[in-house]
């Protein structure tokens, strides 16, 4: 197999049922596209981990697995998968079926290969539907409304799981919890662009949301009081001597 161009990264916590689904779908959607599938259960108390063995046997050559030993939130499974992805970059999709991996061949195509991608470090997607209750429509209204006031982070709809982002800078990121609500900010804060396109958004397959109203709320407070704080701090330096597309 050639090297990947392209690692999908999908966290997992009690996703049975939509696990060898969405691999099949990946599959399916990035045939053309050099490509691995790293996948992160997160203690699950489900069959997601029978699913992801499954899956490893199934594809042994596209995908990874890894489990936590505790139960350690998205951004911490991100960040375990993030030690083990090799493409340039780095796709971010939800295990419940919501994000559409046809989204990532289509702007794979038409945005990164073969193109010009400058200082382009995140594609961030903005859901051109809302498969939500109208409270949970207009709470993430309010709630993005506010982060884009506070951080300038140039995105619209962070609430959304798609995400292509350019795995050098992806590595850059400090880590903490939650810090996956906050991807576009952290991008642009170490001097990578962020760019906005719109991505299909679907009902979940299977089993219930993991995030309630109450604890978003305290959370997201709390997280973006940080990240207000840190935005305003700086990034780090730019060599002239690297081959970065930031030093031009």
């Amino acid at each position: 197999m050639s090297a990947p161009e392209l690692s999908v990264l999908i966290p997992f916590y009690n996703e049975q049922g939509n696990v060898l689904p969405l691999l099949e779908e990946v599959h399916m959607a990035l045939a053309d596209i050099p490509f691995e599938v790293v996948c992160v259960n997160d203690c699950s108390g489900d069959a997601t981990g029978a699913e992801l063995a499954e899956a490893a046997a199934r594809w042994p050559g596209t995908v990874i697995v890894f489990t936590h030993v505790a139960r350690a939130g998205k951004s911490a499974a991100l960040f375990t998968g993030l030690k083990a992805v090799s493409g340039r970059w780095t796709q971010l999709i939800d295990g419940d079926g919501q994000n559409d991996i046809n989204d990532t061949a289509r702007l794979w195509t038409e945005l990164i290969d073969g193109q010009d991608t400058g200082k382009l470090g995140i594609i961030a997607g903005k859901r051109n539907s809302r498969n939500d209750s109208g409270f949970k429509w207009v709470q993430s209204r309010v709630a993005n409304g506010v982060r884009r006031f506070m951080l300038r982070d140039d995105a619209t709809d962070t609430g959304c799981g798609w995400k292509l982002i350019r795995t050098e800078a992806f590595k850059e990121l400090p880590y903490f919890a939650s810090m996956h609500r906050f991807l576009p900010a952290l991008i642009k804060r170490a001097g990578w662009d962020v760019r906005e396109e719109l991505v299909n958004d679907r009902a979940r397959w299977h089993g219930q949301s993991k995030y309630g109203f109450l604890g978003r709320l305290g959370a997201g407070i709390f997280d973006l009081l940080g990240m207000f704080w840190l935005t305003r701090r700086g990034g780090q330096g730019v060599a002239a001597e690297w081959n970065d597309p930031r030093a031009s």
